[in-house]
């Protein structure tokens, strides 16, 4: 079959289910803003908050658009949780409504839209990155986006949309350098399945300039500083990196729902299979290629859920026709019984509901929920090592930490606790030190319980307090330990390049 006969050119689309997709977006966005207060920050976020008022084209671990966000959210929302996190909720909000459009651009009615909404909507993953700021959740958006502007060039065969992919590429770079990933093998799939007409488009060079103007100010900086961001992908992988493929396919299984599975699996098999979405087809080539890229690369499972969930948009007419076949009834209730247990679990494992003396079962799933507990009892205990300094002698001294996390804590809650503002040798924290060399006094030193090897660089350390969040609950920094130094074992510019780390 010849490639102008794989695609629909012209082909009218169904009309968008605005009102009812809007009214959920609403009932979606207040949800996520009603319990977004109940723990509290995660320590990558009182890492961007932190960020936010250092600004730049670059960080060590990171583009400089979700501190930005974050910036704009506190300044317009307030600087609080629930400030904050305003702009996850709204981005999270908005990827819902484009996985509906996702739907539609495969020939998706008013139900197959709702649908896919709505299963989006309750995924694990998703509804846990709509109740945190995190450069994932911002990537969900540019990785659907980008998906449904290619599907129109593919669909229509109009290359102007070229544009709009290449504008959208170039700010998601700014946030995350995964979306090169998706562009990558998205450009291979199209090259091997078709149809290939789309990439002779003097459009698409003019997307691709476009795509490397807006990257260009974060890719300058990471060469300029020797590409820290590379130091810290090998630095995960070296430490994670067996993990994370060990637990690549059930995290495939899990990440949007078990019981959605049915529902993806389906909408791969029509992507490859069906003749009125033949010029779809390079979707379905490109999430197994995905896979094997990230596998190779050692990367985290997630890496691949927004791609991921345009295979469950693909599902859902599918999974319609089959709930409208046969045993109707029974199988509308399965479907429906799918979705609500899907949600119950979801709002379980990634919302914060439960009292947190009850995270145990889901920080076995999401780890993430438990750092989001504990940060205020972190800065009491740094307050009460910090009181047996002498006064005569706090003027010289330096409260120093071991990660991002417990800096962002003391950022946050240490002025109210009369503590001086933090030093760390962690990410970016590094680059907005070291404390001067007229800081010869006392080094309150906030260290996990496992980093004692952090206390060689200083002499006369003693432990004065422990963390304890007062829920018991087992997170990265219960039982961290407050230790208090006599001082740096040389000057700090000189300790200052072996306190830097990256992972």
């Amino acid at each position: 079959m010849r490639e102008e006969a794989e695609r629909t050119d012209g082909a009218p689309l169904a009309p968008l289910a605005w009102r009812p997709l809007l009214c959920g977006a609403v009932a979606y966005a207040l949800t996520l803003t009603l319990v977004s207060a109940r723990y509290g920050y995660h320590r990558d976020e009182l890492y961007f908050r932190t960020a936010a008022h250092h600004l730049s084209w670059g960080y060590v671990d990171q583009p400089p658009l979700t501190p930005l966000l974050a910036r704009a959210s506190t300044a317009v929302f307030g600087d609080s949780l629930a400030g904050l996190r305003v702009c996850a909720t709204l981005a999270v909000t908005a990827a819902v409504i484009v996985v509906a459009l996702v739907a539609r651009e495969m020939g998706g009615g008013r139900g197959t839209q709702l649908l896919a909404a709505g299963l989006t909507a309750v995924g694990g993953q998703v509804l846990g990155l709509g109740h945190m700021v995190n450069t994932a959740t911002f990537d969900l958006l540019v990785w659907v986006t980008v998906s449904w502007l290619v599907l129109r060039v593919l669909r229509t065969g109009d290359g102007r949309w070229w544009l709009a992919v290449g504008a959208v590429t170039g700010i998601g770079v700014q946030n995350k350098y995964l979306v090169v990933l998706l562009v990558a093998v998205l450009l291979l799939a199209i090259v091997a399945v078709g149809p290939r007409r789309v990439l002779s488009s003097g459009w698409f060079v003019t997307g691709c300039a476009t795509a490397l103007a807006l990257a260009a100010p974060n890719v300058v900086w990471q060469a300029a500083h020797d590409w820290p961001q590379l130091t810290v992908a090998r630095g995960i992988s070296a430490d994670d990196g067996a993990e994370n493929r060990a637990l690549f396919v059930p995290e495939q299984l899990v990440y949007l729902s078990p019981l959605f599975v049915p529902v993806w699996i389906a909408g791969w098999r029509r992507l490859w299979r069906a003749a009125d979405l033949r010029w779809a087809r390079a979707f379905a080539v490109a999430y197994p290629v995905l896979c094997v890229i990230v596998l190779a690369l050692d990367g985290k499972g997630y890496y691949t859920v927004p791609l991921l969930v345009v295979l469950l948009a693909a599902g859902c007419e599918p999974t319609l026709r089959w709930a409208g076949a046969g045993s109707a009834r029974v199988r509308r209730g399965l479907l429906a019984g799918a979705v609500v247990v899907s949600a119950a679990l979801s709002t379980v494992i990634g919302l914060p509901v439960l009292p947190p003396e009850n995270l145990a079962a889901p920080m076995a799933v999401n780890p993430e929920q438990g750092e989001q507990v504990g940060w205020p009892e972190l800065a009491d205990a740094a307050r009460e090592g910090w009181s047996h300094i002498p006064p005569q002698r706090r003027a010289g001294a330096v409260v120093f930490t071991g990660n991002y996390g417990e800096a962002g804590a003391l950022d946050r809650y240490g002025p109210a606790r009369g503590l001086p503002a933090p030093y760390s040798g962690h990410m970016s924290y590094a680059d907005w030190g070291p404390p001067p060399d007229t800081a010869d006094g006392p080094v309150l030193l906030v260290r996990q319980a496992d980093a004692s090897g952090i206390e060689r660089y200083f002499t006369g350390c003693r432990t004065v307090a422990r963390v304890d969040n007062g829920h018991d609950v087992d997170n990265e920094e219960q039982g961290t330990a407050i230790v208090l130094c006599e001082g740096p074992a040389r000057r700090w510019s000189a300790l200052w390049p072996s306190l830097r780390h990256a992972y």
